[in-house]
């Protein structure tokens, strides 16, 4: 049983692995002595594969032949549709790929009586999280020339010489050699161990309950707007006074009214999405057009937020749905009041409503608009349920005052701030260069000081209201309260914790929103990562074994964009490097790695046979077949037998969670 579960899985590994890209070859005779190979490709949603020009990083596109006789490629392979440009930050370069569906020709032209042509069409693939390793799609096709074509005797002998130099790694190809290394275990698979360790963390519901909690966040802080607020009370009030004589009805039509906020703004959310569409949601967060879009529409919040204009509906839409709801009853007119309350709102509710939606629309997630939707309405309603169960607590509310506004304010300078974010990726993608790291920060410095001399009085906005003294006259030199002292205690902290920044240090809080390292202009912070002593499986084995120390595995890859980003975050920190670097041996394995084997190696894979040309093949066919897996970043510890000392890691840039992976390996080995 445990058996035939192994073979099963080991069948759907290979089906995921081959289900992002689907390439089919086809011969086409264009001309008696021209024929054309036709790579046609299928590529799944959210999956790219690059161009046959890229150049800075990534996999091109490459059309290449093993063997050949009586023919002869002529010009490059060609594609059938203009590749789509995009900003990577790792290569601090425009990358080109294609998406969906391509194809690529490749002529051919006969030169003898017979022909043989005998090759592969190589490729990259890659999402927003993982790439594959360089994949072949191999093809061989000989067939009948134009006729005897005379050839002069002194070019014969070239002609030979050079069919036999071809033909010669084909000759010599042989099985990969994992019989001879198995017999110290080191290429035997270990895919039933590895999951013994039980799977890694879900990052996909992780980022569901992030965007749900700050959909949530966004809730709470629009009950404290001067728009929602004083309508509490009222709202309440009115449920329970019209029910006197049957209390159980005024909490359930307060519950109603809570409920019917929820469904209004989760189909608000469904909404964003429908509108959009699925696949416009996963391109937004690199799409440069709709982020300059979401910078402008940031700052128009902000500046509505800090007094500058007021953001409303018309007043017909108000009165129509009020005057609705007055002339109709039961769950219709209390889905209407909270519809009601949806227009009246806006004013306050808008910008914040915006601002979470562009987050949700541009965290890759196609369902974020709707879970983060769901937790702004879930804390805008939950009031209104609570007040009307324990309706004492409404004697204990805070009264509506000016300090409503400073929350405007605030959430102004905010947005203000967070609309940068948005203009950082339209400046990367174009290459601008107006908004490097430095200039950035230089912006939030000033942003978050000025949000400090507002709350601790310095400055004074248009909806700020006056004191008056006994005399009514203005009080210039009004009292700082204790609350807005120690907000801008924070807002002057974290504007100085910026500062070093402009000279490269990291700000770890900030790096996130800020732009890469690569764009400082200044830098004297020089931070250095983890580099590897080995890069050969078998050297790094034997040199571990000699040393007494457990292994660790990268299977990384040149044009690996995330496996930069965890050498850059979490490799440089103290704890993990110490680890790295003292307590295991680190074997760096690059599925990319160009370098041509001594000779080609044929194995048997998912029953078909599979060239292994270059060391990253080799590299890539030892993560499949001895660990399962097939993208990158991928981590694994082992022990001097190649047996796994705990759960694979992938993508995580979380700091603690790496270095408990590395100090739980260190434990099962000391075992």
């Amino acid at each position: 049983m445990k058996r035939a579960f192994f073979s099963l899985f080991l069948a759907m590994v290979a089906m995921v692995m081959h289900a992002q890209v689907n390439f089919t070859v086809t011969q086409k005779q264009v001309a008696p002595d021209m024929f054309e190979l036709v790579f046609t490709g299928t590529i799944d949603k959210g999956w790219h594969i690059y161009s046959t020009t890229e150049s800075n990083g990534p996999i091109a596109t490459t059309f290449n032949v093993d063997k050949k006789t009586g023919c002869e490629p002529v010009g490059a392979l060609t594609a059938s549709k203009k590749a789509t440009s995009h900003f990577e930050e790792v290569f601090d370069a425009n990358v080109s790929y294609y998406e969906g569906t391509v194809t690529f020709t490749q002529k051919v032209k006969v030169t003898g009586e017979t022909y043989s042509l005998e090759g592969y069409l190589e490729y990259g693939a890659c999402s927003n999280q993982n790439c594959l390793p360089p994949t072949s799609v191999d093809f061989k096709y000989e067939g009948k020339g134009v006729g005897a074509a005379e050839v002069k005797a002194p070019e014969a002998a070239p002609a030979e010489e050079t069919a036999e130099e071809e033909e010669a790694p084909v000759d010599n190809a042989a099985v990969v050699p994992v019989p001879v290394v198995s017999e110290n275990g080191w290429w035997t698979p270990v895919i039933d161990e590895l999951a013994s360790f039980g799977e890694g963390t879900d990052t996909a519901n992780r980022g569901l309950l992030a965007i749900f909690a700050l959909g949530f966040l966004g809730g709470l802080i629009a009950l404290f707007t001067p728009c929602v607020w004083p309508i509490i009370p009222m709202t309440v009030s009115f449920f329970l006074k019209r029910s006197k004589d049957d209390k159980k009805k005024g909490v359930r039509d307060a519950m109603t009214y809570g409920v019917s906020i929820i469904v209004i703004y989760v189909l608000l959310g469904l909404a964003v999405t429908l509108i959009f569409g699925a696949s416009a949601l996963n391109s937004l967060s690199t799409n440069a057009i709709f982020n300059i879009f979401f910078c402008l529409m940031l700052v128009v919040f902000a500046a509505s937020f800090l007094g500058g204009f007021e953001i409303t509906l018309p007043s017909s839409w108000n009165n129509a749905v009020d005057s609705k709801a007055s002339s109709t009853s039961g769950l219709l007119s209390i889905f209407l009041m909270a519809f009601t309350l949806s227009l009246v709102s806006f004013s306050c509710t808008g910008p914040i409503i915006g601002f979470l939606l562009v987050e949700m629309a541009t965290s890759g997630s196609v369902v974020g608009p709707t879970v983060g939707m769901l937790g702004f309405a879930v804390a805008l309603a939950l009031p209104f349920t609570l007040f009307a169960l324990f309706p004492t607590w409404l004697k204990g509310m805070p009264k509506s005052g000016n300090w409503m506004n400073v929350i405007k304010v605030c959430l102004g300078f905010l947005e203000l701030a967070f609309s940068l974010k948005f203009l950082s990726v339209a400046d990367l993608a174009y290459g601008w260069h107006i908004l490097d790291r430095e200039v950035f920060l230089s912006l939030w410095i000033i942003i978050f000081a000025l949000l400090g001399a507002y709350l601790i009085g310095w400055i004074r906005f248009p909806h700020d209201e006056d004191e008056y003294d006994e005399m009514g006259e203005v009080i210039i030199n009004h009292r700082t309260s204790v609350t807005r002292f120690f907000m801008a205690l924070v807002s002057f902290a974290f504007a100085l914790y910026m500062v070093p920044g402009l000279w490269g240090a990291p700000c770890k809080a900030v790096s996130a929103f800020a732009p890469p390292m690569n764009t400082q202009d200044f830098n004297l912070y020089k931070a250095s990562s983890v580099e590897a002593k080995y890069h050969n499986y078998e050297e790094g084995m034997a040199a571990a074994a000699a040393q007494g120390k457990p292994v660790m595995l990268d299977f990384t890859g040149f044009g690996c964009v995330n496996c930069r980003k965890m050498e850059a975050a979490v490799w440089t920190d103290d704890k993990v490097k110490n680890l790295m670097e003292n307590e295991y041996v680190l074997i760096t394995l690059y599925v990319d790695d160009k370098t041509p084997l001594p000779e080609i190696i044929e194995v048997q894979e998912n029953g078909q046979t599979r060239k292994l040309r270059t060391l990253g093949d080799k590299w890539s066919y030892l993560q499949r077949t001895k660990f399962g897996a097939n993208a990158q970043p991928f981590y694994v510890l082992i022990d001097n037998e190649g047996k796994p000392l705990n759960s694979s890691y992938s993508y995580d840039e979380d700091i603690d969670k790496y270095v408990d992976f590395l100090t739980t390996g260190l434990n099962n080995y000391a075992k």
